[in-house]
């Protein structure tokens, strides 16, 4: 006879003990062996502070950090390759039109509504706008209105978007402490560097673990350029990390936010205004724990057990991340460019009526980022959909919220299947062959298009310093005219000639915000 199950059958019951009996025992030696672990722990600390004056205070400054601090010390002072300056100049480039018209955006005229509300000392330019706010202010509102949509850089590991966050931290504050463009272009190219870094040394943890790594990322690279603006000592910038470390925050609930704003938040403005927080914190005389990143407790073991301490410092120097970052074609989450190339290739060959598609299937991961979510700009089969019926995809037309509820968009939305394949056969052992578009129509027609190439502007198939230039003035044009554009887009290629970056500021407003939105048609501007 089959005995009756029970959930605790494997703990054994002694003779005499009551179940409630058992589980305290139980937890006793649970507890025994926690604090038995907790005592192995603090004996190591104490070796590591045993002289009777020390504290865990005293606690030593890894080779590691004392590398990496160093060396963001020196960046104010340290000669850039031209090749990095020229690419430092275009991301900022690029995230200025992300800025600018991203202003125009709901997520946008949420955080101008703020900066008018709460702005703060008058020490920033909030752009697109005459108000000026403190840097705390700015940098948020600005990093906000970056990640209004999905315009900007994106770079990996971690993944995160850097422009969003490091640039306008960057900015804010090197208003305060009145930087040169060289400097300004210095100190960015040092926030790509140490938030990707930092993603880096904890990537282990990140998969299946909800975290957000497009927020840690955003406010180590923040507070890491801002650090530099401020030109902190290598003590200062351990201080600043560990401040940065305590604000790293964030979960991956963005695919539910409806409307981009908590997303243009937690990408952009988070990060911004807690890096600049971190700086001006030490900036006021505040210390903190020496090393973030190694001892006990640190930043790393807290998200990453098996974290890798030694990529935080990997290539310095030698190694620029922002050289790697992605500008986008499409203003669109990253992972929808190549299913929207794939579209506009087909498109080309021949016209392909809506009404008489039976199903597309993309080779896509379903389940992830941009699967079906809230924002219309990260929700593959809306994209999809919209450059079908409209045979293009512009900045207007993605964030024309009706059409999320327009009967033919829903219709054909509703046929677009997402297949997990590899391309090729590339991929995991044994996974299917599968093409990027496969487009059935109801004759039974099927159009297939497989081969794209790099999708433009990743680190394979960069965009040019022209084709750059071009997609920024598609999307500020709209909002600051074609003198204020033109002169904008000259001063931040010539940045480095520059003596003052706010010398900027009178290029990053617009006076008068009435009427309607001012939406680009990038990238099919006439």
């Amino acid at each position: 006879m089959t005995q009756p199950t029970d959930s605790h059958a494997h703990t054994a019951k002694p003779e005499g003990c009551t179940r409630r009996e058992v589980l305290i025992r139980a937890a006793g030696t649970l507890t025994a062996a926690a604090m038995s672990s907790r005592m192995a722990d603090a004996a190591g600390r104490a070796a590591q502070v045993s002289l009777p004056s020390q504290t865990m205070a005293d606690f030593p400054v890894g080779e590691i950090m004392t590398r990496l601090s160093t060396y963001m010390s020196e960046a104010p002072e340290r000669a850039l390759p031209e090749e990095v300056t020229e690419r430092a100049k275009r991301h900022v480039l690029d995230t200025f039109a992300a800025i600018v018209s991203g202003s125009e955006l709901e997520p946008g005229r949420a955080a101008l509504k703020f900066a008018r509300a709460y702005g703060g000392k008058p020490v920033a330019t909030i752009i697109g706008d005459t108000t000026l706010c403190g840097p705390i202010e700015a940098a948020l509102v600005n990093g906000t209105m970056g990640h209004a949509d999905e315009t900007d850089d994106t770079l990996a590991p971690g993944p995160w978007h850097p422009g969003c966050n490091v640039v306008p931290a960057a900015l804010a504050l090197g208003e305060q402490f009145k930087a040169s463009g060289v400097h300004f272009l210095r100190a960015v190219v040092l926030g790509y560097d140490v938030g990707t870094r930092v993603l880096a040394a904890i990537q282990s943890g990140i998969p299946n673990s909800h975290k957000l790594s497009y927020g840690i990322g955003a406010v180590f690279g923040s507070a890491a350029a801002g650090g530099a603006i401020a030109r902190f000592t290598p003590e200062q910038m351990r201080w600043t990390l560990s401040y940065a470390a305590q604000q790293s925050s964030g979960i991956e609930s963005f695919p539910r936010d409806p409307d981009h704003i908590e997303k243009g938040f937690i990408f952009g403005g988070m990060g911004a205004r807690s890096g600049v927080t971190a700086v001006l914190l030490v900036h006021a005389g505040w210390n903190a724990v020496h090393d973030i990143m190694s001892g006990p407790d640190n930043f790393i073991v807290a998200n990453a057990p098996k974290g890798e301490a030694d990529r935080l410092t990997d290539g310095l120097g030698t190694r620029y991340e922002i050289t790697r970052a992605n500008i986008k074609r499409w203003t669109v989450g990253q992972p929808i460019h190549a299913p929207l190339d794939a579209v506009e290739a087909l498109l080309a060959k021949q016209r392909i009526d809506p009404e008489m598609i039976k199903e597309v299937a993309v080779r896509y991961q379903p389940g992830s980022i941009t699967d079906n979510s809230g924002p219309s700009d990260i929700n593959v089969q809306h994209a999809l959909s919209v450059m079908l019926i409209d045979r293009t995809l512009t900045f207007r037309s993605i964030h024309d919220k009706a059409r999320m509820k327009d009967p033919a968009v829903v219709r054909l939305k509703a046929k677009v299947r997402l297949v997990p394949g590899a391309a090729g056969g590339r991929g995991a052992p044994g996974a299917p062959s599968v093409p990027l578009i496969q487009i059935i129509m109801t004759d039974g027609t099927q159009l297939t298009q497989d081969t794209v190439g790099p999708v433009l502007g990743t680190a394979a198939n960069p965009m040019s310093r022209e084709q750059l230039i071009a997609k920024s003035r598609d999307l500020m044009l709209p909002v600051l005219g074609e003198a204020q554009t033109t002169r904008l887009i000259e001063a931040v290629m010539s940045l480095e000639k520059s003596p003052n970056v706010g010398d900027l500021r009178r290029l990053l407003q617009r006076g008068n915000r009435n009427g309607s939105p001012r939406l680009s048609e990038y990238p099919f501007s006439k």
